[in-house]
């Protein structure tokens, strides 16, 4: 019976030609778009998850409030890692490392500039990384000793053997190569391609020794005997910095590293999501899409009842059982849904390039990996049963005696049930395009509003080597400047789209004790605020005039407004152990998310040895390959052992916007294929509708219709199902993105723009769609349809 089936299957197939392809097609489509964004989701869910003991494994994070709310960050102490080994039996492993930092590794003529990180000797042991050689007993314990990952070790030393050799750091001492370690996989949030100890980082970082229970500027790492045992020691580490150290506010918690990366946002202390919540649209996505393509499949199968309803006439005359018709009907779709499947296969291998070069990441079909095949298998079984039910029912219920007579099928719930399916697809369809317009409105909205500095023409440079003496620097200023290459030129202690470096250890005048302020604190130097293009709104900034300015501060607007000062230029406050007076008040300008509101700012004296970045105002007047060339040129000379490590603020910026980004192309994108499948389905009502009213149509133009009265009669039916789906997607459309966009404080109003747009287009698509099958219908010979009356 099961040959039997395959073969009338194979023969509907080749008969139908033209149907089988628009179904097949549909299918592949709604399948490699569910293929995609399933292994994307898969990916980003495999985050962390390759060590041993992820289960068991825990990022230490501190919540601090102050401004009025309660920031979260996986920055600690130093001291919290020996403390919570020392004094927690649930801890097996605690160990303290820096966050990836760039700094130039070389070895003879080779410098390379590569992510470092300084780390306890337990960092291995809880993240159990690949030796491939050395010392994978003790690393980590020799202070002047260093670990390469593979590609490192091949980029210094190529096919030598690397062990034992000596490696600089930053141009200065040696470090001993100790071990070599497997190329950290990318689905992992600690990434580095060098490890040193963390008794070297402090030997080259005296301060940090000194550092109390108040300074967060490390990562602890903590193994736990058993995952159960969390939450008793969240409790037993509450007040752990106040135990330690009086007057301190802030609280301890521990967050498992296989929700580092998706669980990246909080709100009041507690896990507020992150990323999850993207994923969790991308899967539901790939759902949608998949039941799309399915529902589809329904209208196209059941358009062609007319035609199948003879044949399971006969079928059921001749003896065959209702249950012997849903099986070869379920058979076919599921033959479908195989030969969907393997031309999906070869649009995501075609499509996968593209698609990865938008991600950042490298995909790929796991074509070893067994699960990836049981997935696979469920998809196209999950798909040709869910694809063939609705049609292998429906077609098995002909009464034989009334097809056999002609015909006259009751198809009223028929039709209700397919309108349904149509109007499902198209709510889908027309919410995606109301989300993509606003996602985009969104986007435009934050780019183009004002940072409070002219990012064009702005480089930021590293400054590293003999460009943080004083005298070199200075030289080099010279020379940039009388050059004409640049008009302004200024330094800054690090990156000025860059995060992090926060204090709260700030009093002034009228303060209450027990508000805790947290401030961004910068360095800058002279000539800063030609240099970046923004503005003093009182006072006046550093200048090489006024050469006792060390303890002097500048503030931006936002701290000027959380102070609450009078005349904030002249005041004295308490900065840390000092007293400083406030000179400035400079205007607000973005410094870290385009989409938060500006922080509260402190600015003091940057000096040369400080490191940070130059900043340059390159000259509009002159040819800016020619200026780069020139500043290249002079940076090389003064600094010959370090590469030039520069890039144009706005490029630096412009990653900020990626996630945003990646959201609407993704969304354009699978949206695309969302509206094309739900054409296709709306096709298959087309196709189902002329059939039905097939002699109607005649019967009206031998009665004298004209052709364009037929398309008006055929395409209102269709018209006012689009109208329906889209006053139901619209008010869902509304929820979602207004969720989506109460996660930014600087955001658009949802206007009536986007709804009007999706309703254009969503009516603009129905009507082409339909027309099409509609003009070949009105168009054919009345004779054809009336001859057999």
């Amino acid at each position: 019976m099961f040959k039997l089936n395959f073969k009338i299957a194979l023969r509907n197939l080749w008969k139908n030609k033209g149907f089988s392809l628009i179904n097949i097609g549909g299918l592949a489509i709604g399948l490699a778009s569910c293929m995609l964004l399933l292994l994307y989701v898969s990916y980003e869910f495999s985050f962390d998850k390759q060590y041993e003991n992820y289960k068991t494994t825990y990022v230490a994070h501190t919540n601090m409030t102050a401004n009025g709310k309660v920031h979260t960050w996986a920055w600690t102490p130093g001291l919290l890692a020996p403390e919570l080994k020392a004094k927690y039996s649930a801890v097996v492993n605690a160990a303290r490392s820096s966050y990836p930092f760039e700094q130039l590794i070389s070895y003879d003529d080779k410098k390379i500039k590569n992510k470092g990180l300084f780390a306890d000797p337990e960092f291995i042991k809880i993240l159990d990384y690949k030796f491939l050689s050395g010392n994978a007993i003790s690393p980590l314990n020799n202070i002047n000793s260093v670990i390469l990952t593979q590609s490192l070790s091949h980029k210094l030393f190529g096919n030598q053997n690397p062990l034992g050799k000596i490696v600089k750091l930053d141009n200065e001492g040696g470090l001993k190569v100790e071990a070599v370690i497997a190329d950290l996989p990318e689905n992992t949030s600690i990434k580095f391609d060098y490890l040193m100890p963390w008794k070297l980082n402090e030997q080259r970082q005296k301060w940090i020794k000194e550092q109390g229970w108040g300074s967060n500027f490390c990562l602890t790492i903590v193994q736990l005997q058993n995952s159960s045992l969390l939450d008793q020691v969240n409790a037993a580490v509450k007040g752990i910095y106040q135990r330690n150290q009086k007057g301190l506010l802030n609280e301890l918690f521990l967050h498992p590293l296989s929700k580092l990366h998706l669980y990246n946002e909080f709100e009041n202390g507690k896990s507020a999501g992150g990323k999850i919540d993207k994923l969790r649209v991308f899967f539901m996505l790939a759902i949608c899409i998949l039941l799309i393509a399915c529902v589809n499949f329904m209208n196209l199968s059941t358009a062609r009842s007319e035609k199948r309803a003879k044949e399971v006439g006969v079928r059921k005359a001749i003896g065959s059982s209702r249950k012997a018709l849903v099986a070869q009907f379920i058979l076919e779709s599921t033959l479908l849904a195989l030969i969907g499947t393997i031309i999906a296969f070869i649009l995501v291998e075609i499509s996968l390039p593209y698609f990865n070069s938008i991600l950042n990441i490298n995909l790929i079909i796991q074509y070893n990996n067994w699960r990836y095949w049981l997935t696979l298998l469920g998809l196209v079984v999950f798909t040709g049963l869910l694809a063939g039910s609705y049609p292998a029912f429906y077609l098995s219920s002909f009464d034989p005696v009334k097809v056999l007579k002609g015909f006259g099928v009751k198809t009223g719930s028929a039709i209700s049930v397919r309108k349904v399916l149509v109007v499902s697809q198209f709510v889908f369809a027309a919410c995606l395009i109301v989300c993509t317009l606003v996602i985009y409105q969104q986007l435009t909205y934050i780019k183009n509003k004002p940072l409070g500095y002219s990012q064009g023409n702005l480089v930021q440079m590293a400054a590293l080597g003999n460009l943080r003496q004083t005298s070199k620097l200075e030289l080099l200023k010279t020379k940039i400047l009388k050059s004409g290459a640049a008009t302004s030129v200024s330094l800054l202690s690090m990156n000025i789209d860059e995060g992090g470096n926060n204090t709260s250890d700030i009093n002034w005048p009228g303060k209450n004790p027990n508000d805790k302020v947290l401030f961004n604190q910068r360095g800058i130097g002279y000539d800063f605020i030609a240099t970046t293009g923004t503005e003093m709104v009182a006072g006046r900034e550093f200048k090489i005039e006024f050469p006792g300015d060390s303890n002097k501060v500048l503030i931006n607007e936002a701290a000027a407004k959380i102070m609450a000062l009078k005349n904030p230029v002249g005041t004295v406050i308490d900065y840390g152990e000092y007293k400083c007076t406030i000179i400035g008040v400079m205007k607000d300008f973005v410094a870290e998310s385009p989409y938060q509101k500006v922080a509260p700012m402190i600015f003091n004296r940057a000096y040369h040895d400080d490191g940070g970045v130059i900043l340059l105002r390159l000259n509009e007047a002159a040819n800016i390959s020619a200026s780069l060339s020139k500043i290249d040129a002079m940076v090389k000379a003064i600094n010959p052992d370090y590469p030039v490590d520069r890039v144009f603020v706005s490029d630096s910026f412009e990653e900020k916007y990626n996630s945003e980004k990646l959201l609407g192309t993704l969304s354009n994108w699978f949206g695309s294929f969302a509206i094309f499948i739900s054409c296709l389905g709306l096709l298959g009502l087309a196709l189902f509708m002329a059939e039905q009213r097939k002699k109607e149509i005649s019967i009206r133009k031998v009665l004298g219709a004209s052709t364009s009265h037929i398309l008006t009669l055929l395409n209102k039916d269709f018209v006012k199902l689009v109208a329906i789906a889209n006053l139901i997607a619209f008010p869902l459309a509304y929820v979602i993105i207004n969720k989506w966009l109460s996660a930014f404080e600087y955001r658009i109003n949802i206007s009536v723009l986007p709804f009007v747009m999706a309703f254009a287009v969503s009516f603009l698509i129905a009507v082409l769609t339909v027309s099409i099958q509609s003009i070949k219908v009105a168009k054919a010979n009345a004779v054809d349809a009336l001859k057999y009356e």
